[in-house]
C-alpha cells in the first residue's frame, strides 16, 4: 500500500516536471518586491528577432513578458500600445496571454485589438496606436505579448504594397536600439539577420552587453544581450537618457558622407526646392533695400521664421526626410522644421544664394554610426566667405539669432551634392547672451526704497525676454512686467516703465526701465535698517535659468544641459541714510572654473552702496566635473540674492 502511493506521487511528479509550463516556471523564480524593491513591474524578459531582406525591409518579432509587482505596476499593463505610421511602417499584434499566480492561463482574443489615431499636438500626421485591453491584474500575475512589425518610423513617400515599407535610403537597413527601461529588464535580446551582400557597422554605447556574429543561410546573424538592466536615476537637468543609458547602433550605410549625398539626391528628385514667380516676388519684396548679404540672408530668414505657422498635417507625398515644395509651403503658409527650412532654402536659392537643408538632433546627441538619429531640419547657406552657415527658421521666431545659440555642441549633418561629414555646432560665447540689469537707488531712513533700473539682454538672453512681449497680446505687456517686479514687493508702485523699441522690432537688443518707490521695503527696527538691493533679487529670473538649478547637490555623475551660455552682469548704486556701523555686509565672492566664474562683491563709501556681480556660464552641455565650478557660480549669486544687509542707523525718527 505504502508503496503504490509513492509510486502514483512519483508519476504524478515527473508527469508534472514534465508538462510544466516554462513559462510560469520562469514567472515564478523571476523575484518580487523583496527582490526589486521600489519597482512596480518587472520585464522578465524582451526578445526582438529582426530579419532584412535585401531591399532593406525589415521584418520585425517582438515577444516581451511583465510580470505585476505592485497594483501601480497593474496599471502600467492594463493596457498595451504600439505606435506606428500607417505611411511606413505595419504592426499587428499577434498574442497576449496572461498567466496568473494561481496558475490559470488565459489567452486574450487579438481579434478585440483596438487600432485608432494617437494622441497628437501640433504635428498631425496620421500616426497611429494599436491597443490591446488586459485588464485588472494582482501582484504576482504576468502577461506576454507577441507583436509583428514590417517597416519603419519615417515616412517618405506613399506607395502601394510592400514598398512603402522599405526605408528611405533603399537597399540599406539602420536600428537605434535603447537597452535602458523604466522598469527593471531581467534579461533584453536583440537579434538581427542582414543579406550577406551588405556591409554592416554597429557599436554598443554607454556600457557593456553579449554580442555574438554569425553566418547563417545567406544571412549575417547578430546578436546582443544585456541582463539585469535596471533604472537610472535621474538627476535634474541631466541629458537624454540616449547619451548616458546602454544602447546600440547598427547599420549598413557606409559612412555620414553616402547619407550627405543621398539627403541631397532625395530633395533635388523630387524638386524640393523650386521657386514659383509668386515667391520670386516675394523675395524681391523682402530684399527690397537690403544692405548687404547678411542682411538678405536675416529678412530671408526672419521672414520664414515669422510668417509660417508651425503646424504638421498629413499632406501626402513628402512627409519624412523629403521635404514639401517650396511651392505647397508658400501657399500653405504652415508646416514642421523640414517645412520652414525648406521654403527657406527656396527663398535663399532665388535670391540668388547656395542653400541646402541640414539634419541634426535637438536634445540628444548624434553618434558616429550612421544611422538615422535625427529629430529636426534645418537650413545651410555658403556665403562669401565661402563657409556653409547655420541657419534656423523653426527656433528664431522673433530672436535677433539666425541661428540659435540653445542648439550649440549639437550634432548637424548637411545635404550637400559632394558629401559631409557629421559636424557640431561650437560653443558661442557667454559675451553674445550677456543679461543685464543697472540700476540706482535711494534708501530713506524709514524703509523706503525708491529709484530705477534698466535691464538689457541679447541672443538667447533677449529670446527669453523678448519672448515675454512677442509670445502674449499687447494688452497684457504691462501686467506681464508688472507681475515680474511685484516678486520684488507686493508693495512697489512703478512710476514709469519703458520698454525701448517695438519688441517686434530686432535691430536692437530688448531694453525695459522701471521707475519705482517701495514703501515699507527695508525693515527698520530701532536701531538698524535690514535690507537687500533690488537689482540683487533675481529679478526677471526666467532670464537666468541657470537659477533654476539646486545647489544642495555636491556631485553629479552625468553630463547636465542649461539653456545657453550666458553673461550675466548686475550693477546698483545705493545712497543711504546715515548710520553708525555696518553690522553684516555680505563677503566678496571669486570663483573660476570649467563650467562658469563669478565675481561679485558690496563697495561702501561716500554714503553709497555699490552692487556689482559678474557670473560667466560657459556652455550649454556640461560634463559632470564642470558641477562644481557651475554650482559655485549659482550659489554665489544666491548669496546675494538671500543674505541683506544690516546698518547700524542714528537719526532713525
Amino acid at each position: 500500500m505504502t508503496k503504490s502511493i509513492l509510486s502514483v506521487i512519483l508519476t504524478v511528479f515527473f508527469s508534472i516536471s514534465l508538462f510544466a509550463d516554462p513559462v510560469q516556471d520562469l514567472i515564478k523564480k523571476s523575484g518580487d518586491t523583496k527582490d526589486y524593491p521600489g519597482a512596480d513591474l518587472l520585464v522578465i524578459y524582451d526578445s526582438t528577432l529582426v530579419d532584412v531582406q535585401e531591399t532593406g525591409l525589415s521584418y520585425v518579432s517582438n515577444s516581451t513578458l511583465y510580470k505585476v509587482l505592485t497594483p501601480a505596476g497593474a496599471l502600467k499593463v492594463s493596457t498595451i500600445k504600439f505606435d506606428y505610421d500607417p505611411q511606413s511602417a505595419f504592426v499587428e499584434i499577434k498574442k497576449a496571454v496572461i498567466y496568473k499566480k494561481d496558475g490559470e492561463i488565459i489567452e486574450l482574443d487579438v481579434n478585440k485589438v483596438m487600432d485608432y489615431p494617437a494622441p497628437a499636438y501640433m504635428i498631425y500626421w496620421g500616426a497611429r496606436q494599436k491597443m490591446i485591453e488586459i485588464g485588472r491584474l494582482e501582484p504576482g500575475d504576468a502577461v506576454e505579448v507577441e507583436m509583428f512589425r514590417k517597416g519603419f518610423t519615417y515616412a517618405l513617400l506613399y506607395d502601394d504594397g510592400d514598398d512603402k515599407y522599405i526605408p528611405p535610403m533603399k537597399g540599406h537597413f539602420y536600428d537605434i536600439v535603447e537597452f535602458w527601461s523604466e522598469d527593471p529588464v531581467r534579461e533584453k535580446y536583440y537579434e538581427v539577420k542582414i543579406p550577406e551582400s551588405k556591409t554592416v557597422q554597429y557599436k554598443v554605447y554607454n556600457g557593456e552587453m553579449d554580442v555574438t556574429e554569425d553566418v547563417a543561410n545567406g544571412k549575417k546573424v547578430y546578436s546582443f544581450c544585456a541582463r539585469d538592466i535596471t533604472k537610472i536615476k535621474r538627476e535634474p537637468h541631466m541629458v537624454a537618457f540616449s547619451d548616458i543609458a546602454l544602447k546600440l547602433l547598427i547599420s549598413t550605410s557606409p559612412d555620414w558622407e553616402s547619407k550627405s549625398r543621398w539627403f541631397y539626391g532625395v530633395n533635388e528628385d523630387y524638386g524640393s526646392f523650386k521657386s514659383t514667380p509668386e515667391i520670386d516676388e516675394k523675395v524681391a519684396e523682402i530684399l527690397e533695400g537690403a544692405k548687404d548679404e547678411m542682411d538678405s540672408v536675416s529678412r530671408l530668414t526672419h521672414w520664414v521664421a515669422d510668417n509660417m505657422r508651425y503646424s504638421g498635417i498629413s499632406m501626402g507625398e513628402g512627409e519624412g526626410f523629403t521635404l514639401h515644395s517650396g511651392d505647397m509651403n508658400f501657399t500653405d503658409r504652415c508646416g514642421v522644421c523640414k517645412d520652414k527650412a525648406g521654403m527657406l532654402v527656396t527663398m535663399l536659392r532665388a535670391a540668388g544664394f547656395e542653400s541646402y537643408p541640414a539634419m541634426t538632433m535637438a536634445g540628444s546627441r548624434i553618434d558616429r554610426i550612421p544611422a538615422d538619429q535625427f529629430n529636426h531640419c534645418v537650413t545651410i547657406a555658403k556665403l562669401s566667405d565661402n563657409k556653409y552657415h547655420l541657419l534656423d527658421p523653426t527656433w528664431v521666431p522673433f530672436v535677433r539669432e539666425l541661428w540659435s545659440s540653445r542648439e550649440q555642441q549639437q550634432n548637424y549633418h548637411m545635404g550637400l551634392p559632394e558629401g559631409a561629414d557629421l559636424k557640431e555646432t561650437p560653443l558661442s560665447p557667454p559675451e553674445d547672451h550677456y543679461f543685464r540689469i543697472t540700476g540706482v537707488s535711494e534708501l530713506h531712513p524709514d524703509g523706503t526704497m525708491e529709484g530705477e533700473f534698466t535691464l538689457t539682454a541679447e541672443g538667447q538672453s533677449d529670446a527669453t525676454i523678448r519672448g515675454m512681449f512677442v509670445r502674449s497680446r499687447k494688452s497684457t505687456w504691462d501686467s506681464r512686467i508688472r507681475t515680474e517686479i511685484f516678486k520684488i514687493s507686493p508693495g512697489i508702485q512703478i512710476l514709469e516703465l519703458d520698454y525701448g523699441n517695438d519688441p517686434y522690432d530686432y535691430s536692437d537688443p530688448v531694453m525695459i526701465k522701471v521707475k519705482y518707490k517701495i514703501p515699507g521695503y527695508a525693515l527698520v527696527t530701532d536701531e538698524e535698517v535690514i535690507f537687500t538691493p533690488v537689482v540683487a533679487r533675481h529679478l526677471f529670473k526666467n532670464g537666468m535659468s541657470h537659477l533654476y538649478f539646486e545647489t544642495d547637490r555636491k556631485t553629479r555623475e552625468y553630463p547636465f544641459r542649461d539653456r545657453c551660455s550666458r553673461l550675466v552682469e548686475l550693477q546698483e548704486t545705493v545712497s543711504l541714510p546715515e548710520y553708525n556701523e555696518v553690522v553684516y555686509l555680505p563677503d566678496s565672492s571669486s570663483s573660476d572654473g570649467p563650467g562658469a566664474s563669478f565675481e561679485g562683491g558690496y563697495a561702501l563709501g561716500s554714503g553709497k552702496l555699490i552692487l556689482n556681480e559678474k557670473a560667466v556660464f560657459k556652455k550649454r552641455v556640461y560634463e559632470p566635473e564642470d558641477w562644481e565650478s557651475f554650482r559655485e557660480a549659482v550659489a554665489s549669486q544666491n548669496k546675494y540674492a538671500e543674505e541683506p544687509i544690516i546698518l547700524r542707523i542714528k537719526n532713525i525718527d
